[in-house]
Protein backbone atom coordinates (compact mmCIF):
# COMPACT_ATOMS: atom_id res chain seq x y z
CA UNK A 1 0.00 0.00 0.00
CA UNK A 2 1.45 3.36 -0.80
CA UNK A 3 2.01 5.89 1.33
CA UNK A 4 -0.56 8.29 0.43
CA UNK A 5 -3.30 5.40 0.55
CA UNK A 6 -2.07 5.00 4.39
CA UNK A 7 -2.54 8.84 5.04
CA UNK A 8 -6.00 8.79 3.31
CA UNK A 9 -6.62 5.89 6.58
CA UNK A 10 -8.02 7.09 9.99
CA UNK A 11 -4.64 8.44 11.96
CA UNK A 12 -3.26 6.43 14.44
CA UNK A 13 -4.03 7.52 17.70
CA UNK A 14 -1.40 7.77 20.07
CA UNK A 15 -1.72 8.57 23.86
CA UNK A 16 1.71 9.88 25.52
CA UNK A 17 2.15 8.97 29.18
CA UNK A 18 5.47 10.53 31.24
CA UNK A 19 5.76 12.33 33.98
CA UNK A 20 7.38 15.01 32.22
CA UNK A 21 5.41 18.31 30.39
CA UNK A 22 8.44 19.00 28.26
CA UNK A 23 9.07 15.32 27.39
CA UNK A 24 5.25 15.16 26.51
CA UNK A 25 5.29 18.53 24.84
CA UNK A 26 8.21 17.60 22.47
CA UNK A 27 6.64 14.10 21.81
CA UNK A 28 3.37 15.76 20.57
CA UNK A 29 5.14 18.03 18.57
CA UNK A 30 7.08 15.34 16.81
CA UNK A 31 4.00 13.29 16.02
CA UNK A 32 1.11 15.76 14.91
CA UNK A 33 3.58 16.68 12.43
CA UNK A 34 2.67 13.82 10.72
CA UNK A 35 -0.36 13.48 8.68
CA UNK A 36 -0.95 10.13 9.45
CA UNK A 37 -0.94 10.09 13.36
CA UNK A 38 -2.80 11.62 15.92
CA UNK A 39 -2.16 12.75 19.97
CA UNK A 40 -5.29 12.10 21.49
CA UNK A 41 -4.34 12.16 24.97
CA UNK A 42 -1.63 12.83 27.61
CA UNK A 43 -1.51 11.16 30.65
CA UNK A 44 1.39 11.97 34.06
CA UNK A 45 1.00 8.75 35.93
CA UNK A 46 0.38 5.01 35.44
CA UNK A 47 -2.70 5.25 36.38
CA UNK A 48 -3.78 8.06 34.69
CA UNK A 49 -2.58 6.71 31.79
CA UNK A 50 -4.36 3.66 32.27
CA UNK A 51 -7.50 5.66 33.39
CA UNK A 52 -7.13 7.59 29.57
CA UNK A 53 -6.47 4.28 27.64
CA UNK A 54 -10.03 2.78 28.77
CA UNK A 55 -11.76 6.39 28.11
CA UNK A 56 -10.01 7.43 24.52
CA UNK A 57 -9.47 4.18 23.30
CA UNK A 58 -5.82 4.77 21.93
CA UNK A 59 -4.01 2.66 18.81
CA UNK A 60 -0.69 3.00 20.43
CA UNK A 61 0.73 4.22 23.91
CA UNK A 62 4.17 5.86 24.12
CA UNK A 63 5.10 4.55 27.50
CA UNK A 64 7.77 6.30 30.42
CA UNK A 65 9.14 3.32 32.64
CA UNK A 66 9.39 5.89 36.05
CA UNK A 67 6.19 7.55 36.49
CA UNK A 68 5.17 9.09 40.34
CA UNK A 69 2.53 5.81 41.82
CA UNK A 70 2.01 3.18 39.93
CA UNK A 71 4.94 2.92 37.75
CA UNK A 72 4.73 2.32 33.11
CA UNK A 73 5.67 -1.19 33.47
CA UNK A 74 2.20 -1.82 35.84
CA UNK A 75 0.04 0.44 33.81
CA UNK A 76 1.16 -1.22 30.74
CA UNK A 77 0.47 -5.07 31.98
CA UNK A 78 -2.76 -3.94 33.45
CA UNK A 79 -3.91 -2.52 29.64
CA UNK A 80 -2.67 -5.55 27.71
CA UNK A 81 -4.53 -7.75 30.39
CA UNK A 82 -8.00 -6.24 29.71
CA UNK A 83 -9.41 -8.04 27.59
CA UNK A 84 -11.36 -4.89 25.75
CA UNK A 85 -7.86 -3.18 24.68
CA UNK A 86 -6.73 -6.23 23.04
CA UNK A 87 -5.89 -4.20 19.94
CA UNK A 88 -3.83 -1.19 22.18
CA UNK A 89 -0.20 -1.64 21.42
CA UNK A 90 2.52 0.07 23.87
CA UNK A 91 5.63 1.19 23.18
CA UNK A 92 7.81 1.93 25.87
CA UNK A 93 10.14 4.74 26.18
CA UNK A 94 13.10 4.95 28.82
CA UNK A 95 16.28 6.39 29.18
CA UNK A 96 17.92 3.33 30.67
CA UNK A 97 17.86 -0.17 29.06
CA UNK A 98 18.76 -1.98 31.98
CA UNK A 99 17.63 -5.58 32.10
CA UNK A 100 15.50 -5.40 34.77
CA UNK A 101 13.54 -2.73 32.75
CA UNK A 102 13.63 -4.50 28.87
CA UNK A 103 12.55 -7.58 31.29
CA UNK A 104 9.82 -5.86 32.82
CA UNK A 105 7.99 -4.29 29.75
CA UNK A 106 8.49 -7.90 27.91
CA UNK A 107 6.65 -9.76 30.79
CA UNK A 108 4.05 -7.02 30.67
CA UNK A 109 3.51 -7.62 27.14
CA UNK A 110 4.75 -4.06 25.56
CA UNK A 111 5.11 -4.30 21.75
CA UNK A 112 7.89 -2.55 21.92
CA UNK A 113 11.35 -0.58 24.02
CA UNK A 114 12.76 2.47 22.71
CA UNK A 115 15.30 4.27 24.42
CA UNK A 116 14.19 8.07 24.47
CA UNK A 117 17.42 9.20 22.53
CA UNK A 118 16.00 7.58 19.59
CA UNK A 119 15.94 10.08 16.47
CA UNK A 120 12.22 11.13 15.87
CA UNK A 121 12.45 9.28 12.38
CA UNK A 122 13.00 6.20 14.23
CA UNK A 123 10.50 6.61 16.98
CA UNK A 124 7.92 7.76 14.37
CA UNK A 125 8.36 4.45 12.01
CA UNK A 126 8.43 2.44 15.32
CA UNK A 127 4.94 3.73 15.80
CA UNK A 128 3.44 2.81 12.55
CA UNK A 129 5.14 -1.11 12.74
CA UNK A 130 3.59 -1.37 16.22
CA UNK A 131 0.51 0.06 14.79
CA UNK A 132 0.59 -2.92 11.91
CA UNK A 133 1.08 -5.30 14.62
CA UNK A 134 4.70 -5.96 14.49
CA UNK A 135 7.24 -5.22 17.31
CA UNK A 136 10.19 -3.08 17.87
CA UNK A 137 13.24 -3.29 19.87
CA UNK A 138 16.29 -0.67 19.58
CA UNK A 139 19.02 -3.17 18.26
CA UNK A 140 20.82 -2.67 21.98
CA UNK A 141 17.67 -3.51 23.83
CA UNK A 142 17.36 -6.57 21.96
CA UNK A 143 21.09 -7.84 22.32
CA UNK A 144 20.35 -7.12 25.95
CA UNK A 145 17.04 -9.19 25.67
CA UNK A 146 18.56 -12.31 24.37
CA UNK A 147 21.71 -12.53 26.23
CA UNK A 148 19.47 -12.48 28.98
CA UNK A 149 17.66 -14.93 27.94
CA UNK A 150 20.50 -17.46 27.25
CA UNK A 151 22.39 -16.48 30.54
CA UNK A 152 18.86 -17.72 32.21
CA UNK A 153 17.60 -20.50 29.71
CA UNK A 154 14.85 -21.55 32.81
CA UNK A 155 13.08 -17.93 32.50
CA UNK A 156 9.18 -17.73 31.90
CA UNK A 157 8.00 -15.59 29.24
CA UNK A 158 4.71 -14.82 28.19
CA UNK A 159 4.77 -17.01 25.50
CA UNK A 160 3.39 -20.94 25.35
CA UNK A 161 5.36 -21.91 22.40
CA UNK A 162 5.91 -25.45 23.74
CA UNK A 163 2.76 -26.50 24.90
CA UNK A 164 1.27 -29.53 23.86
CA UNK A 165 0.09 -30.33 20.23
CA UNK A 166 1.98 -26.95 18.91
CA UNK A 167 3.48 -27.79 15.78
CA UNK A 168 4.35 -25.76 13.15
CA UNK A 169 4.66 -26.11 9.14
CA UNK A 170 7.96 -25.54 7.71
CA UNK A 171 6.54 -21.73 6.24
CA UNK A 172 5.47 -21.32 9.48
CA UNK A 173 8.50 -22.00 10.74
CA UNK A 174 10.69 -19.98 8.23
CA UNK A 175 8.20 -16.73 8.68
CA UNK A 176 8.85 -17.30 12.42
CA UNK A 177 12.36 -17.27 11.85
CA UNK A 178 12.81 -14.15 9.84
CA UNK A 179 10.76 -12.41 12.38
CA UNK A 180 13.32 -13.66 15.26
CA UNK A 181 15.83 -11.81 13.32
CA UNK A 182 13.71 -8.79 13.40
CA UNK A 183 12.64 -8.25 9.70
CA UNK A 184 9.85 -6.28 8.88
CA UNK A 185 6.60 -7.45 7.13
CA UNK A 186 7.56 -5.79 3.83
CA UNK A 187 11.10 -7.69 4.23
CA UNK A 188 9.88 -11.24 4.98
CA UNK A 189 7.40 -10.83 1.51
CA UNK A 190 10.54 -10.09 -0.43
CA UNK A 191 12.58 -12.81 1.10
CA UNK A 192 10.09 -15.62 0.45
CA UNK A 193 8.52 -14.58 -2.35
CA UNK A 194 5.00 -14.33 -0.89
CA UNK A 195 1.91 -11.79 -0.96
CA UNK A 196 1.42 -9.56 1.90
CA UNK A 197 -1.78 -11.28 2.59
CA UNK A 198 -0.33 -14.79 2.26
CA UNK A 199 2.14 -13.24 5.64
CA UNK A 200 -0.77 -12.03 7.36
CA UNK A 201 -2.31 -15.11 7.25
CA UNK A 202 1.06 -16.79 8.44
CA UNK A 203 1.73 -14.42 11.26
CA UNK A 204 -2.19 -14.90 12.54
CA UNK A 205 -1.44 -18.29 12.29
CA UNK A 206 1.78 -18.50 14.43
CA UNK A 207 -0.10 -15.99 17.34
CA UNK A 208 -3.20 -17.95 17.51
CA UNK A 209 -0.80 -21.71 17.51
CA UNK A 210 2.04 -19.60 20.23
CA UNK A 211 -0.62 -18.07 22.23
CA UNK A 212 1.28 -14.82 21.44
CA UNK A 213 -0.11 -12.01 21.85
CA UNK A 214 1.93 -9.40 19.38
CA UNK A 215 5.26 -9.84 17.60
CA UNK A 216 7.62 -9.34 20.50
CA UNK A 217 6.39 -12.77 21.54
CA UNK A 218 7.11 -14.15 18.74
CA UNK A 219 10.76 -13.20 18.56
CA UNK A 220 11.12 -14.65 21.96
CA UNK A 221 9.37 -17.55 20.85
CA UNK A 222 11.73 -18.02 17.84
CA UNK A 223 14.84 -17.66 20.54
CA UNK A 224 13.23 -20.49 22.48
CA UNK A 225 12.95 -23.21 19.77
CA UNK A 226 16.26 -22.36 18.72
CA UNK A 227 15.54 -20.61 15.07
CA UNK A 228 17.23 -17.73 15.91
CA UNK A 229 21.11 -17.52 17.76
CA UNK A 230 22.26 -14.33 19.57
CA UNK A 231 24.84 -12.29 17.20
CA UNK A 232 28.35 -12.00 19.01
CA UNK A 233 30.45 -9.12 18.45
Amino acid sequence: MSERADVLQAPIRVLLADDEPLMRQSLRIVIDSQPDMDVVGEASTGDESVRAVRKLNPDVVLMDIRMPGSDGIHATQTITNEPSLRHVRVLVLSMYELDEYVYGALRARASGFLLKDAHPTVLLDAIRRIHRGEALFAPSILSKLVDHYIANPTDQVPVESDRAGCRLTPRETEVLTLIGRGLSNSEIVAMLYISPNTLKTHISNLLLKLQARDRAQLVIAAYQRGLVKPTRP
